[in-house]
């Protein structure tokens, strides 16, 4: 007979206590979160074995990881898959490691702490009971949908069983992510504890009582049931279209297929979840997906540090850009000074920032709190406190020179000053400074509370370390940092740069706004750079064109400047290209013919992709990942390509394969 003794576990420890309850603690090892490797799987399945064979009062799943219960699928191992097949076979796999869980006699109880997320939160689905920590860390979801995939073991059946069709649909289909109580209000998690030591009672008190998850309503039953689930796929179909297309993203498209087809049949789910996303996971899209995915790892590694701790932030400029980023920085729990000429400057950016709390924090407390870490400074006293000096005034250098002579000689040694400038290079701006290594940029990009990206941008003479405090802060506040070379436009904005050209040429030659931005989003873009152009400001576009543009932009420039004459500066001002009421732009919808939307498309592009090229040559980042990364992250470019230079890339291998094949 099988005892726990003989079991060999690397990722497992097991033990039975004086209740017979058999308490299962995955812990895996050599690595700092839990993940579902098929090695991880393959010793639950070993634990089933003992479990079906014994006589036990219940089972408990546990984390032996601090931070988290399991994050997911190991992503790592995806791209092992030689074909769709292979690739089914192996979810197969899985599906029957969850149904010898899910069919054990015994009650089952799943308690989580922090991530619990796609097949961690698979497996706790096929427990009979979920007992959660009820902390801020604690997080549930099936985020599959933006691997390009969607769950696949087990998930896409049980969670919509659990809690009815609707709810479950739309959550996989955007792949949020929910804080504990509300996931308890959606009747995922059945229970919540406040304090760590008592989830480990409550799920032996679950277990020993017998309890079982009350499932979903009379209602959310129905959702999962004919006719009402083909009126809810139809309406799933539409309001996901308007966000993917399902050219670039069919996972969200197939998952709803799925689920109106065969809800009905559990087996025929079951077997779909496997065909589907095996179908899915080898396919391009989910492969560029997983591509990103590493490449956000990547950059968060740049941002590590055990040595650079932020904790007070000045920043000089209430404009829209500095008072943005000195509300971001509070809402990441800084306390921030925010210095310009006279207090009426400052008030406006106190205004925005308050409805930025409200957004983030939500409850009144922490409203206040946030508000009282935000502080006015004319005086700029807070310089000598600072940790970081982030300066965000109009884009001059002699105005940012003269700062920097007044602020230098106050720093303390170990603060970075760090400029916000979209172009202007670091040489240039830190030519008087006793110190000119000591300054780095810092550039983030409008919306602040939006856009993950900020470069973090170095000249010759900037010591890594200093790169290295620069990334830091930036994870600190919850960004990407992507270490640039300074030069003009650095990487971004000089990509941008001709592409939003390009889109004002085909305006001045009377091709209709709505069209030219149908067509960007046609190629895969999130928006079109028309209205791109109306969010960055038609003032710094102008900027554009005169220090970044090639070739002849004097008619794009009169245009620009005749609009700005009349305060049309965009998105900021109310009207630019488009009229905007209520942060949206009123975009008229626009019909775009197949043929001519590629065509535009492909005019449009052109400058994008050869832009990238040349600062692919030049270094400007340190290889073409972290440009793919920067770009995607910067410009919202279509994620499913994997970036411009992987998109390149596999149109030459495509157009070879053509050519091969005509010669074949």
């Amino acid at each position: 007979m099988t005892t726990l003794e003989n079991l060999q576990l690397d990722h497992w420890q097991a033990s039975t206590d004086t209740s017979d309850i058999l308490w299962l603690t995955i812990d895996r090892q050599g690595e700092s979160a839990n993940s579902l490797s098929e090695a991880v799987l393959g010793e639950l399945d070993t634990l089933m074995d003992y479990a079906e064979n014994t006589d036990l009062a219940g089972v408990i799943i546990q984390s032996g990881k601090p931070d988290s219960f399991i994050v997911g699928a190991d992503i790592r191992e995806f791209g092992s898959f030689t074909s769709s097949d292979a690739a089914s076979a192996k979810i197969r796999e899985g599906h029957a490691v969850f149904a010898r869980l899910e069919n054990l006699t015994c009650p089952t109880v799943a308690a989580i702490h922090g991530f619990c997320l796609g097949g961690g939160l698979e497996l706790a689905l096929a427990c009979n009971y979920i007992i959660a920590l009820n902390t801020p860390d604690t997080r549930v979801g099936l985020p599959e949908v933006k691997l390009g995939i969607f769950p696949g073991l087990g998930g896409t059946t049980r969670l919509s069983e659990k809690i009815g069709g609707l709810k479950a649909m739309e959550l996989m289909l955007t792949g949020r992510m929910l804080r504990a109580p509300a996931a308890r209000g959606m009747g995922i998690i059945d229970e919540l504890v406040d304090e760590f030591g008592s989830l480990r009672w409550s799920a032996r008190r679950a277990v020993i009582q017998k309890r079982k998850s009350r499932g979903p309503g009379t209602f959310a039953a129905l959702t999962n049931r004919q006719p009402l689930r083909k009126a809810i796929a139809a309406m799933l179909r539409k309001k996901t279209a308007e966000k993917a297309d399902p050219r670039h993203y069919p996972a969200p498209f197939a998952l709803i297929d799925l689920w109106e087809k065969h809800r009905d049949n559990r087996v025929k789910m079951f077997e779909g979840e496997a065909a589907g996303v095996g179908k899915l996971i080898v396919g391009e899209t989910a492969t560029n997906l997983r591509r990103i995915f590493f490449l956000t790892e990547r950059m968060k590694e740049l941002g590590k540090s055990e040595d650079f701790k932020v904790r007070r932030v000045h920043v000089v400029g209430a404009g829209v850009m500095g008072g943005d980023i000195a509300a971001w920085c509070v809402v990441q729990g800084m306390e921030v000074t925010l210095q310009d000429r006279e207090m009426k400057y400052i008030e406006p950016a106190l205004a925005r920032a308050k409805k930025l709390f409200k957004r983030k924090l939500k409850k009144k407390p922490a409203i206040t709190a946030a508000m009282s870490r935000l502080m006015p400074d004319v005086d700029a006293t807070g310089v000598e406190r600072a940790d970081v000096i982030i300066e965000a005034i109009y884009e001059n250098a002699d105005a940012k020179r003269a700062l920097y002579a007044d602020i230098e000689p106050r720093m303390a040694e170990h603060a970075v000053l760090a400029t916000n400038t979209s172009a202007l290079p670091l040489e240039e701006l830190g030519r008087d400074l006793k110190n000119p290594e000591r300054l780095i940029g810092l550039h983030f990009f409008n919306p602040v509370a939006k856009m993950p990206l900020v470069e973090v941008v170095h000249s010759e003479v900037t010591p890594k370390d200093w790169i290295s405090k620069g990334a830091a802060f930036c994870s600190q506040i919850n960004r990407f940092p992507l270490p640039t070379k300074s030069a003009p436009g650095f990487l971004v904005n000089r990509v941008l740069a001709p592409y939003l050209m390009e889109a004002i040429s085909m305006k001045l030659e009377g091709i209709d706004k709505e069209i030219i931005d149908a067509s960007a989003i046609r190629f895969g873009m999130p928006m079109g750079p028309i209205e791109l152009a109306d969010i960055v400001g038609l003032d710094v576009c102008i900027n554009v064109a005169e220090t970044l543009a090639k070739g002849d932009v004097e008619a794009h420039r009169k245009l620009l400047q005749g609009m700005i004459d009349e305060n049309k500066l965009g998105k900021k001002s109310g009207e630019g290209f488009y009229v905007w009421e209520k942060g949206r732009a009123d975009r008229k919808p626009a019909t775009v013919d197949n043929a001519y939307g590629d065509q535009l498309a492909k005019r449009l592009m052109k400058p994008f992709l050869n832009e990238c090229k040349a600062v692919s040559a030049e270094g400007i980042v340190e290889d073409d990942d972290l440009l793919d990364a920067g770009i995607i992250f910067g410009t919202g470019f279509a994620p499913f390509t994997g970036g411009p230079i992987n998109y390149l890339a596999a149109q030459q291998t495509n157009s070879q394969s053509k050519q091969e094949n005509a010669h074949g």
